[in-house]
């Protein structure tokens, strides 16, 4: 009698037969370093199942944040089978998200591992988390001097924001972009120009924190390279123009039991905002955690021209600079649209696993501790004197990544929930960062002093 082939032998089999079907050469054994920067090899087709057996090997120590030596075990990218897809628009290739181990288990320092575990936490309650995140990204062209500026050369309205032409005028990017989002099964449903010249914005439906994160990291992966070939750069860079709004990440967060029921929700909120205690909990550990948050949300020296406390040309940074919440309020750290939380302090440049994990640290702190976040502050942030929000008791977040870091190190919260050789790790690397940051002469400097004396 033959044997009955195991589930997992059939979706192998299954994952096989969509190679072939589809000439797929090469798979992409996909990782990310501490950055959240996508790392890969390219695995023949014919040995695929090497990477879900042992895995694709890497050397660890020449991956960023992976806490490893020239001299240990090679770190091994384990693929995950459910997330295997195409790769649109590199025909011949396909992605596998894989999960880094070391002599077959799981590696604390891979922060895909690192969200994994913070989601075990909610699963052992019967809970899911879901996340929506928003990726803002500009598409920019280099000039003949070599510096930059808009793709669209035509694009330079004090305020862009949703301008048609703009949008117009780079369609051939986000075309080929969208299809190849929606060939792999990202559900996009919103599209527009952001408030800088050259910014965009694309939304895709919300779903659980980890297949989000995924996404996240392939929205990035295609992203850069389409622009590459149509003779553009597209940068998640958080600030590349001074006087321009930079790119943020905003994440929009939920909790939904067993059943899909939003445990956020509660119609009978008196505040209108339709939140439950447990959300406004975890919204009170998100506000008491928000400083070192910044670090691990607003992780590189750029992020902190996007979380300045001022103005943009178009009249507002649309970047949270202080430590409050609202109903529809831009202005805030979080805003509410109404039975979910939308944190507003991350940018672009942030590694979405560590992110959304550290977002469900704060929160199950506040959950934990049943943490009161205080009440809604409904109105204008940006021009309330930074005196009066003192006294309303509302903080100003990190103005440095030296700050943020700081806020990091003396919150023992994250040590002790990511880990704390993670976070000694990312603490010195990012430091390394913002020495090498003041070591850099810049042109300003070069303008300001060279023949000042």
């Amino acid at each position: 009698m033959a044997r009955t082939r195991t589930a997992q032998e059939v979706e192998v089999q299954n994952a096989k037969a969509f190679l072939e079907k589809n000439n797929v050469k090469f798979v992409l054994a996909q990782i990310v370093d501490i950055h959240g920067v996508a790392k890969a090899k390219a695995v023949p087709a014919s040995h695929f199942e090497d990477i879900l057996n042992d895995g694709a090997g890497f050397a660890g120590f020449a991956l960023w944040g992976i806490g490893q030596e020239p001299h240990d075990p090679d770190y091994m990218a384990v693929g995950d089978i459910g997330t295997l897809h195409l790769v649109p628009y590199q025909p011949g290739f396909a992605r596998i998200v894989c999960n880094g181990t070391v002599k077959r288990k799981p590696w604390h320092f891979d922060t895909r591992y690192i969200l994994k575990k913070q989601l075990d936490r909610l699963a052992e309650k019967g809970w899911t988390f879901n996340t929506g995140l928003e990726p803002e990204f500009m598409l920019l062209a280099r000039t003949a001097e070599g510096k930059i500026a808009p793709a669209d050369s035509s694009d330079v309205l004090d305020k862009p924001c949703y301008d048609y032409k703009g949008l117009s005028r780079s369609s051939a990017f986000i075309e080929k972009l969208v299809d190849s989002l929606l060939a792999v099964g990202i559900d996009v449903y919103q599209v527009d120009h952001e408030d800088a010249n050259g910014q965009f914005e694309i939304n895709f439906t919300y779903s659980d924190g980890l297949t989000t994160a995924d996404r996240l990291v392939f929205f990035r992966m295609a992203a850069g390279e389409i622009a590459r070939s149509l003779g553009l750069v597209c940068t998640f860079m958080p600030k590349p123009m001074s006087n321009r709004t930079g790119s943020g990440m905003h994440m929009h967060i939920s909790i939904t039991d067993k059943k899909g029921k939003n445990l956020f929700n509660d119609d009978s909120d008196k505040n209108g905002l339709g939140l439950s205690k447990m959300a406004y909990h975890f919204l009170g550990g998100l506000l008491k955690h928000a400083r070192a948050l910044a670090a691990l949300c607003a992780p590189c020296v750029n992020s902190y021209k996007r979380l300045v406390v001022g103005r943009s040309l178009s009249g507002a940074t649309w970047a949270p600079a202080f430590i409050s919440y609202g109903d529809n309020n831009r202005t805030s750290m979080v805003r509410v649209p109404y039975g979910r939380l939308e944190l507003r302090l991350c940018d672009s440049a942030a590694n979405p696993y560590l992110a959304t994990a550290a977002a469900i640290a704060a929160g199950l702190d506040g959950i934990e501790h049943k943490l009161d976040p205080g009440d809604p502050h409904n109105f204008n942030h940006y021009t309330t004197p930074e005196e009066d929000l003192r006294k309303m008791g509302i903080g100003v977040l990190p103005q440095s990544l030296h700050e943020a870091l700081a806020a990091l190190e003396a919150d023992p919260l994250f040590a002790k929930t990511l880990g704390e050789p993670f976070i000694k790790e990312f603490i010195r690397l990012k430091q390394m960062e913002w020495v090498e940051y003041h070591r850099h002469v810049s042109d300003w400097e070069v303008e300001r002093y060279l023949e000042f004396y």
